[in-house]
């Protein structure tokens, strides 16, 4: 909430007339004239207020001239009614309705008991201060801007916990892929063993050769039991992302990756100006401080307003009415009523009120300092666009080296497999030896290690440019609906499908 509108000049241009003393004071039923002040300014939402009251009142008096008695008793019963209201443009309308029925013991009333009716209408517009919907509707717009900015909020907060679930999914998958490539490398170097062991029998080799395939088979079996254990831990961390309580029976369940890790593809990569614009316009935070600034940006334009002087222009319309008890007729509060709406007694009143502050100092300071306030979050929703524009450039990168890296690491793949199929050609053919052999496979599981490493690289790095785009959800096919109701109506369409699809499609 800005300060500038609550600080200094709270309820400039809404009630700073409310103590102006009502409708048409001049004149009246008793004929007592002066000048007709202001009409009430009510409130932005409507006011209706009923007041009702009996009295009962004795007074003595020093003479018989004035009412014929020595004490006069007086029962009055008053009823007062009005409506107030405040438009949006800063009109105001006011309606009221004192009606009062008096008895009196004195002997030379006109009437007696007599019903004194009098209902105003008055409408006030301020020409400067106060004019418009911003003075009067402010904290109503400030209040929308909060609820985008609470939206904003919580998809920021749900995209933070779907990239954390990527990216634990990716590590889980990759954790899945060590596994698989630990077996393989353990049933080659078991293939190799007991190929030795055979060649052993028959004198082939000797026996130290079965040393080093004894030890690539220990090596191959320490490298499944880490990668297993691996996969355990990761396993439990997206748990933990899914659910609130893990419990016995999740802890015992087993996650299965059946989305594989992604290939590359060229229309991973957008155009950079492409990307900017897409984040410049959905990145939550930029959201959040352009809707800071907005409320900013009101709280400068209403210490603005506060800096005028009050001039509002007003005009109203009263009728009165008199009747009662008479010698030769008897009426009532109708009666009385028939009169005032019947313009049989009316009063018109227009007029122009001037309220001009000298210096206005404590508007100054407010109209300062909100500008202050608007000139920071200004320089601070640059930075912040600069840091968007630079994580933007960064991703983009990423994604970039990770293709390359993951194309690399593919032929590197492809070349240690052949590179191994000639050795034990060449091992068959007696030209080579264990050893030879051995380190062959060991480049070949680096390279398969590396290829896996590469591959979740990219995939992050996708999910990082998704992120930094603010395109994360769209990219998933989540509703932000459904993360407020807390029930799926759509199913998430997670964006390395399509791709995966993509790319079977092309090979």
């Amino acid at each position: 909430m800005p300060s500038g509108l609550t600080q200094g000049a709270l309820g400039v241009g809404v009630n700073q007339f409310q103590g102006a003393g009502g409708v048409g004071s001049a004149g009246g039923i008793s004929g007592g004239g002066g000048a007709v002040q202001i009409p009430q300014v009510g409130t932005f939402d409507p006011s209706v207020s009923v007041n009702f009251s009996i009295d009962r009142n004795t007074t003595p008096l020093n003479t018989l001239q004035v009412a014929g008695v020595p004490r006069v008793n007086t029962t009055s019963t008053a009823l007062t009614t009005s409506y107030t209201q405040m438009f949006s443009g800063g009109t105001s309308f006011t309606y009221n309705l004192n009606s009062i029925r008096q008895n009196s013991s004195q002997q030379f009333l006109l009437y007696n008991p007599a019903v004194i009716s009098r209902f105003t209408i008055g409408v006030n517009q301020p020409l400067y201060n106060g004019r418009g919907a911003l003075p009067n509707q402010r904290f109503i717009m400030v209040a929308k801007n909060n609820m985008r900015t609470s939206d904003e909020l919580l998809r920021q907060q749900v995209t933070a916990t779907v990239v954390q679930v990527e990216n634990a999914y990716w590590n889980l998958a990759a954790a899945s892929e060590d596994i698989f490539s630990a077996e393989r490398n353990l049933e080659v170097a078991q293939r190799l063993d007991d190929d030795t062991k055979a060649r052993l029998e028959i004198g082939t080799v000797a026996r130290i050769e079965l040393a080093t395939t004894a030890s690539a088979v220990a090596a191959a079996q320490r490298d499944l039991i880490i990668a297993r254990t691996e996969f355990q831990l990761e396993e439990a961390q997206l748990k933990r992302l899914l659910s609130k309580k893990i419990d016995s029976e999740l802890d015992a369940a087993g996650i299965e990756t059946i989305d594989e890790l992604p290939e590359p593809n060229s229309r991973d990569i957008p155009e950079l100006n492409t990307a900017l614009a897409a984040a410049f316009e959905e990145r939550p935070d930029l959201r959040i401080a352009k809707q800071n600034l907005a409320n900013q940006d009101i709280s400068v334009r209403f210490t603005d307003d506060s800096l005028l002087p009050n001039v509002n222009v007003f005009s109203l319309y009263a009728g009165a009415g008199l009747a009662g008890d008479h010698l030769n007729a008897s009426a009532g509060a109708g009666q009385s009523l028939f009169q005032g709406f019947s313009a049989q007694f009316p009063e018109y009143a227009t007029g122009v009120s001037l309220v001009m502050p000298l210096r206005n100092r404590a508007a100054q300071a407010d109209n300062l300092r909100a500008r202050l306030e608007q000139q920071q979050l200004q320089v601070s929703e640059q930075q912040m666009r600069q840091q968007v524009e630079l994580e933007v450039r960064q991703a983009m990168v990423n994604l970039t080296q990770g293709r390359a890296q993951v194309e690399a690491a593919n032929e590197a793949l492809k070349l240690a497999g052949q590179v191994l199929d000639a050795e034990r050609t060449k091992l068959e053919s007696g030209v080579s030896t264990t050893y030879n052999v051995v380190l062959r496979q060991r480049d070949l599981a680096a390279a398969r290690q590396a290829q896996i490493d590469a591959s979740v690289t990219y995939a992050k790095a996708l999910v990082e440019l998704h992120r930094s785009t603010g395109g994360t959800l769209k990219e998933n096919g989540i509703e932000l609906r459904d993360a407020l109701t807390g029930e799926i109506t759509k199913q998430p369409k997670p964006p390395f499908q399509s791709l995966q699809k993509a790319n079977t499609g092309s090979n």
